[in-house]
């Protein structure tokens, strides 16, 4: 089946399709990542974006039940070089054209994806479309697409809902979270509270947790306003711990400002320094958006981590309150797991903060 990936600059990639036998219209964007195709199409963040793989076979491994980071994912597309003709993992239980098939994700392959990548790499993350012809009305429909501004309240719960364990009571705040950041929670035997974003900081604080996690999520983290109050009203009470999007909002909360990057860090790839160490962690990465370095209130807060590469602020920490944020991945799915000590960290913040709050009241 002919289909066509246009760009809203003009460019036409044809190719065949696969998946889904719709047309879809989104932000087009790209992930370095070698494997975890899974993981990556069914992570939240990527809601309404075209996802193009740079690695040049992909499926390989089918689909398994194990590695979800969401049960419907909300990506609009899906791009490869090439997809495998045969799955042999022995955990598969559909391929990954079953797979886009029954979540109504088209897919396109054949496509020349080291020049799509250049493309995106020189002029930025831009409109695209899956089309089945390349003629003047598919391009005057891609550019009169406006991407949307309420990609939160899309993807994350409406509900409360429990993770139940025997640990620390932590409230999560979901912003579009992915399921490895409830695992890594489990794996510390937590007790979990899964929130809606539009909480309030008093709803909160009666739930009386031991701690609070903002979670990843997609878009302009300037579409959540209402999240700052909750964040501001919360920190200094409970010890917090913001990921991705969540790093994002907790910036915001405290002063600083954020910027959209030219085309992003997608994949696990990415080298980040903690400053203070020396230490360097290859980390997992998914997010077109960043904290400015020069809009950061040094009294406010402490730049613990950065990208190597282009030297973007990838973690922050509270000078007066327990509360530290990072924008990687600790939770890593897919990607090296060198930061899931950050969860033992967080850990050890919520003992330590209980630990004063107990002596102070002796």
């Amino acid at each position: 089946m002919k289909r066509y990936l246009i760009l809203e600059d003009g460019s036409v990639f044809p190719g065949e399709g696969f998946g889904a036998e719709t047309v879809t219209t989104g932000e087009i964007v790209f992930n370095t990542g070698m494997s975890g195709y899974q993981e990556t199409i069914t992570d939240q963040s990527y809601n309404g974006q075209i996802i193009t793989f740079t690695y040049p076979l992909i499926g390989n491994a089918g689909i398994n039940r194990d590695d979800y980071e969401s049960i419907n994912p909300t990506a609009k597309g899906v791009v490869v070089h090439e997809t495998a003709r045969v799955t042999g993992n022995w955990r598969a239980q559909m391929t990954l054209d079953e797979f886009l098939r029954r979540k109504h994700i088209p897919g396109i392959s054949g496509i020349d994806t080291r020049a799509l990548t250049k493309r995106l790499r020189e002029a930025g993350t831009m409109k695209a479309s899956i089309v089945d012809a390349a003629d003047e009305h598919a391009f005057d429909q891609l550019r009169a697409l406006v991407l949307p501004k309420n990609q939160v309240s899309q993807v994350a719960t409406t509900q409360a809902y429990p993770a139940p364990g025997t640990g620390k009571n932590i409230v999560v705040v979901d912003f579009g979270l992915k399921h490895s950041i409830l695992r890594e929670l489990s794996k510390r035997e937590c007790n979990v509270t899964v929130v809606p974003p539009t909480i309030t900081a008093g709803e909160i604080l009666e739930l009386n947790p031991d701690g609070v996690m903002l979670t990843n999520g997609p878009g302009d983290p300037k579409d959540v306003p209402g999240a700052l109050d909750m964040i501001r009203g919360v920190e200094g009470h409970i010890p917090m711990f913001g990921i991705c999007l969540g790093h994002q909002l907790f910036a915001l909360a405290n002063g600083a400002d954020t910027f959209k990057m030219k085309y992003g860090h997608r994949g696990f790839n990415h080298p980040v320094r903690e400053i203070a160490t020396g230490r360097i962690d290859f980390t997992s990465q998914n997010h077109g958006y960043a904290v400015a370095r020069d809009s950061i209130d040094p009294d406010q807060l402490l730049i613990t981590h950065e990208e190597i590469n282009d030297h973007t602020v990838e973690g922050l920490r509270h000078r007066l309150y327990p509360a530290f944020s990072v924008q990687f991945h600790p939770d890593a799915a897919p990607g090296p797991h060198d930061a899931d000590h950050l969860f033992d960290e967080f850990m050890e913040m919520m003992d330590a903060f209980s630990a004063n709050k107990g002596a102070s009241h002796a």
